[in-house]
């Protein structure tokens, strides 16, 4: 089994960016959403994508953006991935395929077995699913895990997939375990107070998710 890819979320300061690039991160994520306390202007993504080294991906995250605002984004970040985390349609995300070279990833909040048979819409679509629990007052970064018992006995959507939702260093060997998933996602849990990453838990974090 090829080794489980990590990705760091939520990262809003240069210093939590060398800390997941060190501790061996494959992915960091920056957040571009107003309402989360995670959220990052689109002049300090772009510096903060400057800060990661060619081998780690940048990923930015958005949230029910217009076209115009939206194509504004990626230029100024120049992203390697974009993550849409609202209610964006399978047809919005084909479009966008058509005109961009960046890699596009899809949340999905999973509340039962049933959400994977939606998913499959994606195929095709989506670069990468992001399962992760069922979105809350935002639409992740809630620190709400999902139950990890469902995947085994579900027939996964035939797309590159990850698991989000209540990560933190303490279980996610267990939800790779459990999962069997191809890269961990985690935000919340790697927190000292909302939108403030903790360095400390950041490299046990990745150290915890490369023993499985």
């Amino acid at each position: 089994m090829p080794k489980t890819q990590i990705k760091i979320c939520g990262l809003s300061r240069p210093e939590t960016v060398d800390a997941a690039v060190n501790a061996g991160a494959t992915h960091i994520g920056l957040v571009h959403f107003e309402p989360s306390p995670r959220h990052v202007s689109l002049s300090d993504a772009a510096a903060l994508r400057r800060r990661a080294p060619q081998e780690v991906k940048v990923v930015l995250l958005t949230v029910n953006m217009q076209p115009q605002p939206w194509a504004a984004a990626i230029d100024a970040v120049k992203p390697d991935v974009v993550q849409f985390h609202g209610n964006e349609t399978p047809e919005w995300l084909a479009l966008i395929k058509q005109h961009t070279q960046t890699e596009l990833w899809k949340a999905i909040g999973v509340k039962d077995a049933s959400a994977f048979e939606r998913a499959r819409k994606w195929e095709g679509i989506a670069d990468r699913l992001l399962f992760d629990a069922p979105a809350q007052k935002l639409p992740g970064g809630n620190g709400l895990a999902l139950d990890w018992s469902l995947f085994p006995n579900s027939t996964l959507p035939n797309v590159p997939w990850g698991l989000a939702g209540g990560l933190h260093p303490d279980n996610v060997a267990d939800a790779i375990r459990q999962t069997g998933a191809e890269l961990v996602d985690a935000s919340t849990g790697l927190e000292s107070e909302p939108g403030v990453k903790d360095v400390d838990r950041i490299k046990a974090f990745c150290e915890a998710a490369r023993t499985v």
